[in-house]
């Protein structure tokens, strides 16, 4: 972790908000601002044997409903969330020394809102989704290479449509802790929990 910011007072129950997803878009308003990437974050999933697995993916929007990202199905993270849908999400914006962790069910989402968001990447990158086997072994660059031409010619010319087994994942909070550093490593640190009804409540963590 980084020193703490000598501009950034101690984060306390006055800066809490009612609602967990509002003060989350408050400090992303503020990382992506300072924070190089600060879409980028951690998702942690298990395997079919119960072990740990993580990967930086990049958010791709949030609201109340939850977090998105989206992925090749077919890979590592696809399968493991298809077995255990359930995800954690770290992201760590080290400028600001400030870090959330989001706990909670996954779901997909369905083929539009997929559908809409593929759409808005570069054709290099839709055509990637294509050629990819995301997660499958390969015997070298090249073979990718030639994946990719493969796909390039298959497109030419055409608009590059979502592969159908590409889409988006939506972490869907139960938990959410809102962590900034201080000084004497005597962190503040805030922790959200959802109850059966949907209502947050939240607590302070010792650091």
């Amino acid at each position: 972790m980084s020193e703490p910011r000598p501009d950034m007072p101690p984060f306390g129950e006055s800066d809490l908000r009612d609602d967990p997803i509002a003060l989350f878009a408050e400090w992303f308003e503020r990382a992506e601002s300072e924070v190089p990437l600060a879409e980028a974050v951690c998702v942690a999933t298990v395997d079919e044997d119960g072990t740990p697995d993580a990967r930086m993916v990049l958010l791709k929007g949030f609201d109340h409903r939850g977090f998105r990202f989206f992925t090749n199905e077919r890979s590592e993270k696809g399968r493991q969330l298809e077995a255990a849908p359930s995800a954690a999400l770290v992201l760590y914006w080290r400028e600001l020394d400030r870090q959330v962790r989001i706990r909670g069910p996954v779901e997909r989402l369905g083929a539009a809102e997929s559908d809409e968001y593929f759409a808005t990447r570069p054709r290099e990158s839709r055509i990637g989704a294509w050629a990819s086997p995301q997660s499958s072994p390969l015997a070298g660059r090249g073979d990718l290479e030639a994946l990719v031409r493969e796909a390039e010619e298959r497109w030419d010319g055409d608009e590059v449509p979502r592969p159908p087994h590409w889409g988006g994942f939506r972490v869907v909070p139960d938990q959410i802790e809102f962590w900034q550093g201080q000084v004497g490593r005597l962190h503040d640190r805030f922790r959200y929990q959802r109850d059966a009804g949907g209502s947050w409540s939240w607590s302070r963590l010792a650091p």
